[in-house]
């Protein structure tokens, strides 16, 4: 699957370059330096929408977790995927590590992380559907409904691929059947096959999927989160000179979400999303200038937002490794000192036993 990666990652690069060769870069400086350091508004809002995600996973973990502790790993998974080259899954592991520090049920979390996936797609897939209505109900010409029907088909033929894996989780066994494999291939006594048990990832999974009520809110939760974020299009095309209306917005987030989840294989989405909301951006009448500032836009305020999620993620994890070292310093240093103690009382009390004996 890496591979994938390195050869979408030229790709990628060279479509980015070409839309700046064609929309001149000049041009699209002067767009953005007119909505000057508001701009840099978009980052802190990002928050918001990562909010209602993180609220959704609360559910799934039966709130035994703090928010603002699972939404700050929520930034860091958001980071891990959009920024590394992980393939999409690697947020999803951090993500299960980070929480394992407040939960230590590590059978529970990965279970909650894998039905929050599912629920997440199922977002995607609602939230690229209203798109494609908005977008029809917006636009009739030609141009559009070849879009929009290039856009159906693309989900249309990827839709199969989550269903079958939720069918297959649903049936049971599936993990439980993996570790089995990995067992054969690796031996019992692998440490990587330590605290694996796949028999109760099975039953934990079950047991969330099960409660239809439970993913239902947590869908909800995710899709308002969706639809949260779509503002940040609507306040960058205002702030850029070129408002548009909240369905507008809402549209060209929404495809642009659909495009980029379609195009995992290149990392970051890079030069894809710039393509995606260039394009559906005209197709709501805003020029070629200002779609690609607004395309510019959205990226920057993806890398600087992640660049400090995956900062904090670094000093949290130099914190927590110095505090583990500081412990075990100090546990060293009480086993010592109980074991060196009791050796001067014990001669104390001979030497007395030794007078009365005299």
């Amino acid at each position: 699957m890496k591979w994938l990666q390195w050869l979408g990652l030229p790709v990628g690069i060279a479509i980015l370059i070409g839309l700046v060769v064609r929309d001149g870069a000049h041009d699209v400086l002067r767009v953005i330096g007119t909505a000057g350091p508001a701009l840099l508004w978009l980052v802190p809002f990002h928050a918001l929408p990562l909010l209602l995600d993180a609220q959704a996973w609360r559910l799934l973990l039966d709130k035994r977790a703090p928010l603002p502790f699972l939404w700050w790993i929520a930034t860091v998974r958001e980071a891990v995927n959009r920024l590394l080259p992980v393939v999409g899954v690697g947020g999803e592991l951090v993500g299960i590590r980070l929480a394992r520090w407040k939960l230590r049920n590590a059978s529970e979390v990965t279970a909650s992380v894998i039905v929050e996936v599912f629920v997440t797609i199922a977002v995607q897939y609602a939230f690229s559907a209203l798109g494609v209505v908005l977008i029809v109900a917006a636009t009739g010409d030609g141009g559009s409904l070849r879009t929009v029907v290039t856009i159906v088909l693309a989900l249309v033929l990827t839709a199969p691929l989550p269903v079958l894996a939720v069918v297959l989780l649903r049936r049971g066994g599936v993990f439980h059947a993996i570790e089995r494999w990995a067992a054969r291939l690796l031996g019992t006594h692998n440490p990587l096959m330590a605290g694996l048990d796949g028999h109760q990832l099975d039953a934990d999974l079950d047991a969330l999927m099960s409660r239809t009520g439970l993913m239902f809110r947590a869908f909800f939760w995710q899709l308002g989160g969706y639809m949260l974020g779509a503002f940040e299009t609507w306040w960058a095309l205002a702030l850029l000179g070129h408002p548009v209306s909240v369905g507008d917005a809402l549209a060209i987030e929404a495809i642009t979400q659909a495009v980029r989840h379609a195009a995992f294989m290149v990392p970051a989405g890079l030069g894809v999303q710039e393509v995606a909301v260039v394009l559906l951006a005209q197709l709501f009448g805003v020029n070629q200038d200002v779609a690609f500032s607004l395309a510019l836009v959205k990226r920057m305020r993806e890398v600087v937002f992640g660049v400090l999620a995956l900062i904090s993620w670094q000093a949290a994890e130099i914190a927590r490794a110095r505090r583990t070292l500081r412990h075990g310093s100090r546990a060293g240093d009480a086993l010592h000192a109980v074991a060196s103690v009791p050796a001067q009382p014990a001669r104390a009390e001979q030497g007395s036993q030794h007078d009365r004996v005299l």
